[in-house]
């Protein structure tokens, strides 16, 4: 009861609304033009005082752009709000303003994420405003390198636990091609420990390395994969086990949790065969960016620093909140350059992360 102030901490409807009708519709009908399969009839809570509970694989290396991208589909695709879910993110997302998209103060948490912590994830449990988001394989999900990008990781066996206790279901989405976001890019873990010390879950290591250095934005960038998100089939945990729930132990729970990874990747596997052979279908982005030519150049990943810290500028510092921005008329990109200076220090080679981390870390929560 204690904890239940973190419902409404920080989410706010209108930022959401704002920021993906200024920003992430068009990014997604050009760059990402996500598509959702299966979703045609959404699904129901089978217990209608607990929310439902969403997971699905990550895009291993890469920024969580997947995430952002399905969320704001379902966001508009949805006629009641209620049954979008709200997402348990990984705390590291939120304890440093680097991990906001383009230093965006507080975007995770504004858009309506709760840190994935026990107290917090039991306390939603009780939530019944929205169904819950999350992706049970957790940071070592993320770094799992493109060798091993849809092998799902050993998932946390509290998806497992919480929907037994609260006899609600699982509904498993797969995210498609969100591999393709960052490709050909590894990981070690010696290298992932040492940068979670600075508050980044994982540090790429391929092509985009040199370009993050050298152009600070890329730091945040995306290759225009087509992301997919298939609806999988609903898994009832508290029918996997005969045992009363006060009977249940940590070996149980890792044993259930096994099997739903299981049912999991099976499913995924068909879907990847189905959605996952042609990652980037040229020919159709072409064709969106000739469609929508006059937004030009905000839907390509170099003109989001600026499109970002113009959002931010408006609806965070201005306190404006029913606006668009004008992305159209000529010389649109340069006026916001001029009204946000700071834009420029992701271009600048090497120096430009001087700035960017002083911001990136002030007043940082790392290690709290």
């Amino acid at each position: 009861m204690a904890n239940q102030h973190i419902y409404s901490d920080y989410f706010d409807e209108d930022f959401v609304e704002t920021l993906d009708r200024n920003i992430l519709q068009l990014l997604d009908r050009v760059w990402f033009r996500s598509k959702l399969v299966g979703f045609e009839e959404f699904p129901q809570r089978n217990n209608p005082v607990r929310p439902l509970l969403f997971a699905s694989n990550h895009s291993g290396m890469a920024f969580p752009w997947d995430a952002i991208v399905a969320l704001s589909h379902m966001w508009r695709r949805l006629p009641d709000l209620r049954h979008l879910p709200r997402p348990l993110s990984a705390p590291m997302l939120s304890q440093s303003v680097l991990m906001n998209p383009f230093l965006v103060k507080d975007f995770w948490k504004k858009s309506g994420c709760v840190d994935a912590t026990t107290l917090n994830f039991e306390t939603m449990m009780f939530y019944n405003d929205h169904n819950l988001m999350l992706y049970p394989e957790g940071v070592p999900g993320i770094g799992k390198g493109f060798n091993r990008k849809y092998k799902l990781q050993r998932l946390a066996t509290s998806i497992v636990r919480l929907g037994i206790q609260h006899h609600t279901d699982i509904i498993p989405f797969y995210t498609i091609n969100g591999e393709y976001l960052n490709p050909y890019t590894y990981s070690w873990d010696w290298v992932n420990r040492l940068s979670k010390k600075i508050g980044i879950p994982f540090i790429p290591m391929g092509p985009i390395l040199l370009m993050v250095l050298l152009q600070p934005w890329f730091f945040y960038m995306a290759y225009p994969a087509k992301l997919t998100f298939v609806l999988g089939t609903r898994i009832k945990p508290y029918e996997l086990t005969t045992k009363p729930v006060d009977e249940l132990d940590r070996a149980d729970y890792e044993a259930l949790s096994e099997q739903v990874r299981q049912r999991m990747q099976q499913e995924m596997d068909v879907a990847v065969k189905e959605h996952g052979q042609q990652p980037y279908r040229w020919r159709e982005l072409w064709q969106r960016m000739k469609e929508n030519r006059r937004f030009f150049p905000f839907f390509l990943p170099w003109a989001w620093p600026a499109l970002f810290q113009e959002f931010e500028r408006q609806y965070v510092r201005n306190g404006r909140r029913d606006f668009d921005l004008d992305l159209r008329s000529p010389g649109a990109y340069w006026r916001m350059i001029w009204r946000n200076p700071f834009t420029l220090t992701f271009f600048i080679p090497v120096l430009g992360w001087i700035p960017i981390a002083i911001r990136g870390y002030r007043g940082h929560k790392l290690g709290k």
